[in-house]
Parts: structure tokens; C-alpha cells; sequence
């Protein structure tokens, strides 16, 4: 793809990056262990909820070594509340196989850091010219909403072969001094001028060079087709309490949420299905009193589901051992434990309406 502008569209945008780019921890460092913490966090997250994440996990883990060697628990913990928590363990893994395989130094090419459990094109490109300078294409939704502009490209970007376009116009496009400012100027122009909708182009550095301002159609690009309607799923939610403690599980090691701590839920095929005996069958307990049938109504937009969650509150009794996964936990060790964003919800509602006080 041959671009008439490349050399002042790239002059251009890494000056005005140089000018207003955002002051964010990850960009006071070249350490690719640090930059690729960030990486991981902003994919789905948004800038302004990964920064204090980030702080606190550099805190917590400032080198490789020591978040090869953390307790997945506690890494989870940390993780808590950003979601996509499968991001925290491939990130530990690909860590771990760093310390083993290269004896603690990140890979400065993108063939072994692709190799990395959780390193995809982009995060592999982003480590590659922001910590090592290498002219490495880095290519998120932020880029390809610029360049599809930019360069008018009319493909449909939810196609996974579309990005194959965009990495072969980055590879020409890229500032071959600048790499790592080109590749952060791009996703910030994205974020702050070259917006999904009503684009500022009276205010972008590049507008003079962009094929779809000329042509007039800069706000219907990019081409997206929309993904498919999001999947309802229904439970009962039992926050069931004995002598002050409250029953909880652990989710599979496996899918959505794994390892994570959760109030027991019973799955319902319609919202109307009444799903108390088959709790009492599978946690071999008795409820001895209902203290509050509709405790609370929860619903939680995941990318591609949606749990709809009915709550109860009630007082049970033991029948039997339970499996390592089940346990009885009193407030204050439910501070330890890593608890989804909706359990944490409505740990947060439990808090405040029944126990005022952590025991």
C-alpha cells in the first residue's frame, strides 16, 4: 500500500504526540516486564480504571521474578475488579516461561515473544517499540480507526483477516526514529481526537493528510458489522449464612471466572424456575430460614453474556462435609478471597444492609 503523505502524516503525528500525549505511569519506563504489564491491563479496560490497578500491581510485583513466584490467589486479588481474569493468569504464565526460558529478560523479537502464553501481534509489537525501539506494528481498535480514516480503508475490521491490512500499513507508515511514539500516538489520537463517534477533526494533527476527511466520510468509517445479540443466562444467588459465616465455592480451574470465589448459584432456564431443593441436594445442607426471599436483583454484562442474578438471603444448616471448593468464610477472610465484580456487588449491598461491621 503506497500512501502519498507518509512522511508528513508520520512527522506529524509523532510532534503532536511529543506535545499533548497523556501522563501515564507505564510511559516513565522502558522495562518491557512493565510495559507489558500495561499492555495486558488495557486490553477491554479503559486507561482511566487501569491506572491505580497498575500502580498498585508494579507495587506489589515490581520485577518478573516476583510475579513468576506469586500465589495465584493473591494475583487474582490484585486482579479484581478488572475483569477478563484469564488476562492475570496468561500474563503470570508467559512471566513464568520468561524466568525459565530466558533467564529473565523479555524477548527483543517478535517470533519468541509470540511464543509467550497471552502475546498476541499487538502486545508483542507494543513491547517491542515502546521498550526496545524496534519499528514493530501495534495494532488495536484505537489504530484501525485511525488508519481505516486515514488511508480510507473500507474493509470490515471485525473480519480477523482485515488486520493484516492495518499491520502492512503501520510497517510502512512507522516512524523509523520514533517507533514506540508512533505506535503510542496512534492509539492516542484514536482515544482522544479520532473518536468512534463525531471524530474532532478540526483539531487533529493529521487531518490535512487524511483520505476520509477529504472524501467527507471520516465519521462512517470504520466498517464494522455488529456482533451478534449478547446471551442472557439466569440464576438464583444464595448468600446462605451459618453462625455468622457465609457459604461459598470456588469456580472451575477452567472458563469463565476460573479459581474465583462466588455465593453458590443454581442456574435457571427461565427466570420464573424455582431452584431451592436442587440447592439443597447439591450443597448437602438444609435452609432453616428464608430471611429474605428477594434480597436483591443483579445483572452483569460480560462481552458475550449476560447474567441475570436473583438473591437470597437465608440461614442453612451443615448435613455434611463439604468439598475443598465449598466453605463456610466470616466477612473478614472474604477480604482474601478473589471475588468477581458481580459477587463483590453484592458483597458490597450485603455489607451495607445486614452486617455493618466485618467480624
Amino acid at each position: 500500500m503506497k500512501y502519498p503523505y507518509t512522511q508528513q502524516f508520520r512527522q506529524n503525528l509523532v510532534e503532536w504526540f511529543h506535545r499533548e500525549q497523556r501522563n501515564l505511569p507505564w510511559r516513565h519506563t522502558k522495562d518491557p516486564y512493565k510495559i507489558w504489564v500495561s499492555e495486558v491491563m488495557l486490553q477491554q479496560t479503559r486507561v482511566d480504571t487501569v491506572i491505580p490497578y497498575y500502580q498498585r500491581f508494579i507495587d506489589k510485583y515490581p520485577t518478573l521474578e516476583s510475579l513468576a513466584g506469586a500465589d495465584e490467589e493473591e494475583l487474582l486479588k490484585m486482579w479484581e475488579g478488572l475483569g477478563y481474569y484469564s488476562r492475570a493468569r496468561n500474563l503470570q504464565a508467559g512471566v513464568r516461561e520468561v524466568v525459565e526460558k530466558y533467564g529473565g529478560t523479555v524477548p527483543n523479537n517478535r517470533h519468541d515473544l509470540q511464543k509467550l502464553k497471552g502475546v498476541g501481534p499487538y502486545t508483542a509489537g507494543a513491547i517491542l517499540s515502546i521498550a526496545y525501539n524496534l519499528p514493530e506494528h501495534a495494532v488495536d481498535g484505537n489504530v484501525m480507526r485511525v488508519l481505516s480514516r486515514v488511508l480510507h480503508i473500507t474493509e470490515d475490521i471485525s473480519l480477523p483477516r482485515t488486520r493484516k491490512i492495518f499491520e502492512k500499513a503501520v510497517d510502512e507508515l512507522i516512524h523509523p526514529d520514533y517507533p514506540g511514539d508512533f505506535n503510542q500516538a496512534s492509539m492516542d489520537l484514536g482515544a482522544m481526537i479520532c473518536t468512534p463517534v463525531s471524530p474532532k477533526c478540526l483539531l487533529c494533527p493529521v487531518r490535512e493528510y487524511c483520505l476520509g476527511f477529504m472524501e467527507g466520510d471520516a465519521d462512517q468509517l470504520p466498517i464494522k458489522t455488529k456482533k451478534t445479540k449478547s446471551k442472557n443466562e439466569y440464576y438464583d444467588v444464595y448468600i446462605a449464612v451459618n453462625d455468622g459465616k457465609i457459604l461459598f465455592e470456588r469456580r472451575p480451574s477452567e472458563g469463565l471466572l476460573a479459581n474465583m470465589w462466588q455465593f453458590p448459584m443454581m442456574p435457571k432456564k427461565q427466570p420464573s424456575e424455582n431452584t431451592w431443593e436442587p440447592f439443597e441436594l447439591k450443597y448437602n445442607v438444609t435452609i432453616t430460614k428464608v430471611l429474605e426471599e428477594n434480597f436483591v436483583e443483579q445483572k452483569h454484562v460480560f462481552s458475550h453474556l449476560t447474567w441475570n442474578m436473583s438473591c437470597h438471603l437465608i440461614e442453612i444448616s451443615e448435613n455434611g462435609p463439604f468439598p475443598d471448593s465449598v466453605q463456610f468464610v466470616t466477612l473478614k477472610e472474604m477480604e482474601a478471597l478473589p471475588l468477581p465484580v458481580p459477587m463483590a456487588k453484592i458483597m458490597n449491598i450485603l455489607n451495607r444492609y445486614i452486617f455493618h461491621s466485618p467480624e
